[in-house]
């Protein structure tokens, strides 16, 4: 499978992943975004930023929605931040739908939590 971005195809896996992490750009995130009717905001930027952090300086980390809920609240103090939230944010399951527009290889753990 592949996805066009800027007339470029890239390469994806069957789930929709990239094949190569190094295929990755914003662009290649708006064009998943899109795909799947979502429009990044500021907050998504904020997630999908932590994701890659966390997988190319911390080891290839890859947090489920509880840990990633717990950086977002942090991130964005004030505010009461849930795993609730990260579903509003990408309703396709926070990890799994967030690490595929991070760029990320698919995480191999069960569950959110």
């Amino acid at each position: 499978m592949s996805i066009i971005v800027n007339n470029r195809e890239i390469e994806t896996t069957e789930e929709g992943f990239l094949v190569n992490t190094d295929d990755w750009s914003e662009d290649v995130a708006r064009q998943f975004a899109t795909d799947e009717g979502l429009e990044l905001t500021d907050r998504h930027w904020d997630v999908i930023h932590y994701l890659r952090d966390e997988y190319f300086n911390n080891g290839g980390n890859q947090p489920n929605n509880r840990v990633m809920a717990k950086a977002m609240a942090e991130k964005w103090p004030g505010e009461k931040v849930n795993a609730g939230t990260l579903f509003e944010l990408f309703p396709g399951t926070p990890s799994k739908q967030a690490g595929r527009m991070a760029g990320l290889p698919e995480s191999k753990r069960k569950g959110g939590y």
